[in-house]
């Protein structure tokens, strides 16, 4: 069932101002993912009927725009990565590690979205790779899954990596298994101390190839003494990396991952209402533990938040890394496998229709009929059309 609001219905009704008062500083990608949201499920993207043969019951059912930034779009996707990811998952414990930045890096983040969010990637993977593999630690070769996450509840830019990491990894000589102790995964202050100065290296090399830009409240930045001076005070602090315990089994990693991986700022979920152009949606005050709240905002700054998190084209939010590294995962999968002395997992059956996934996904047999419960075929395609010109939404009324 649709939500009462959606993300696509604020678009529609506050779209047009909010691009006319921020014309001069919205980007082509924040354009992009706009007018995607705007238009997914409608008329202007096309479709087809459908029909019931048993009852004669008649639907329209319009295209999706498969943005990865539209809360109606990652369902299938997410089903389908989970599929290929069932098949590498091993038989030990896995962990959730967490790599945050400081606001101030946050800050330059926000205006070089591209290179920050690549190095916050390299330094997490690199500090991985680099404290695991020393003997007083663990000693070994590991693997991980990363997923870049920019918000909070509150729709804040708050850049940080989601990690799920085995309990363990490849010995150097390659001949054995060696599993991390038993609840613990690695000293969080080492991980945190070396992920800070690996972050701090490649950002102070990025300022020196002019990689970077600042504007606004951050141009003074710009200068390198005062750039150097931010720099050195973020040396001097402690950044937060934290280890959650362990999974209890594979299917909780997975659906800890269906959770996570493919995510946007906000679920239509959390919407609960537009009026006299002011948003409001529930958010989790983790600092109250976790106690679910109400916030209002206007349409104009709830639209500017969201958009903070949309990521340049064709920037990869999750990434491989160690043994799970794409260029040798296979490989490296066989031989843990044979250290473990594991078998495969069951795998999903191949080929399978995109409405079997959305069904184990929801519960929803989008091919059933709503009325009789007989087969939904389709008789009709339907060509893209241009939106109306006022598209609002007759499940709900905003008063402005």
């Amino acid at each position: 069932m649709r939500p009462v609001l959606e993300v696509a219905d604020i678009f529609r009704h506050h779209g047009p101002a909010y691009r006319q008062a921020h014309a001069d500083h919205l980007r082509g990608t924040e354009r992009r993912v706009m007018a995607a949201i705007e238009t997914c499920r409608t008329p202007a993207l096309g479709g087809h009927v459908e029909h019931c043969a048993d009852c004669g019951f008649v639907r329209c059912a319009y295209n999706s725009c498969r943005d990865r930034h539209c809360p109606k779009c990652q369902g299938l996707a997410r089903a389908e990565w989970l599929d290929a990811r069932r098949a590498e998952l091993l038989p030990v414990p896995y962990f959730h590690v967490v790599f945050t930045v400081p606001a101030s890096v946050a800050e330059i983040a926000l205006h070089n979205k591209a290179v920050v969010y690549t190095i916050l990637f390299h330094a997490a993977a690199e500090a991985l790779r680099t404290v695991s593999a020393d003997p007083r630690y663990l000693g070994a070769e590991i693997g991980a899954i990363a997923v870049l996450h920019s918000w909070g509840q509150a729709l804040h830019h708050h850049p940080h990596l989601h990690c799920i990491v085995p309990g363990g990894g490849i010995s150097p000589d390659q001949t054995r298994w060696i599993a991390c102790p038993p609840g613990f995964f690695l000293s969080v202050r080492a991980l945190s101390r070396c992920f800070r100065d690996l972050f701090l290296q490649r950002l102070r090399a990025a300022f020196a190839n002019d990689e970077l830009r600042f504007s606004g409240t951050l141009d003074g930045l710009s200068v390198p003494t005062n750039f150097t001076a931010r720099i050195d005070a973020l040396a001097k602090i402690d950044w937060v990396v934290f280890a959650k315990p362990p999974f209890a089994g594979p299917e909780q990693v997975l659906g800890y991952l269906g959770r996570y991986t493919h995510r946007v700022a906000i679920a239509n979920s959390r919407l609960l209402g537009l009026d006299n152009g002011r948003v409001s949606f529930t958010w989790k005050d983790y600092r109250q533990d976790g106690k679910t709240k109400v916030m209002t905002l206007s349409a104009d700054e709830f639209i500017r938040r969201f958009l903070q998190h949309t990521v340049p084209s064709g920037f990869h939010r999750i990434r491989h890394v160690g043994f799970l590294a794409n260029c040798h995962r296979a490989a490296k999968l066989t031989l843990c496998r044979e250290l473990l002395a594991a078998t495969l997992p069951p795998q999903a059956p191949p080929h399978r229709r995109w409405q079997d996934r959305l069904r184990e996904l929801t519960g929803v047999e989008i091919d059933v009929c709503p009325c009789c419960g007989g087969q939904m075929l389709t008789c009709e395609s339907l060509p893209p059309t241009p939106p109306p010109r006022s598209p609002i939404s007759p499940m709900w009324c905003d008063s402005s």
